[in-house]
């Protein structure tokens, strides 16, 4: 008994060569327009409540500005994670444009006292890990598609 295979004549399509910004500037822009025009400059108010949610245990969860900002930021490192696993020619400037990010981030940091709090600090450091991830993961999948004989 003979049985014929047969392979599809198309290649799998890769991603286009469609550039997305990295996501993690929208958080470093929110935090921007949010310290200088509602908070006057001062980032102590990214403590300040939003709104309360009543728990089961009877006490209140407490939200606060930074918080949300905080959310906003995990959910865009997630998805920075999941763009760094597509390779494409695209992937090497989106790499470097969320190094582009990051450094923005730290010279903010050191030389604007309206970055001086603890919500741009995590901010930044979710920067620096969607840029060690980026290269991290792109490296990874570069070496499995190189085969050494």
């Amino acid at each position: 008994m003979t049985e014929t295979v047969v392979l599809p004549n198309q290649r799998t399509p890769r991603r286009g060569n469609t550039f997305v910004v990295p996501l993690l500037v929208v958080p470093f822009i929110l935090y921007n327009i949010a310290v200088f025009l509602f908070f006057g400059g001062n980032p102590v108010n990214w403590g300040a409540g939003l709104f309360s949610i009543p728990m089961p245990s009877g006490m209140p969860w407490a939200i606060t500005a930074g918080d949300l900002l905080l959310v906003v930021g995990i959910v865009a490192l997630f998805f920075e994670v999941l763009k760094s696993t597509q390779t494409a020619r695209n992937s090497i400037i989106e790499h470097m444009f969320s190094m582009l990010l990051f450094v923005v981030f730290l010279i903010e940091f050191l030389l604007v006292g309206a970055a001086s709090s603890s919500v741009f600090f995590l901010l930044m450091v979710m920067s620096l890990i969607d840029v060690v991830a980026g290269f991290t993961v792109s490296i990874t999948s570069a070496s499995r598609d190189v085969s050494m004989n």
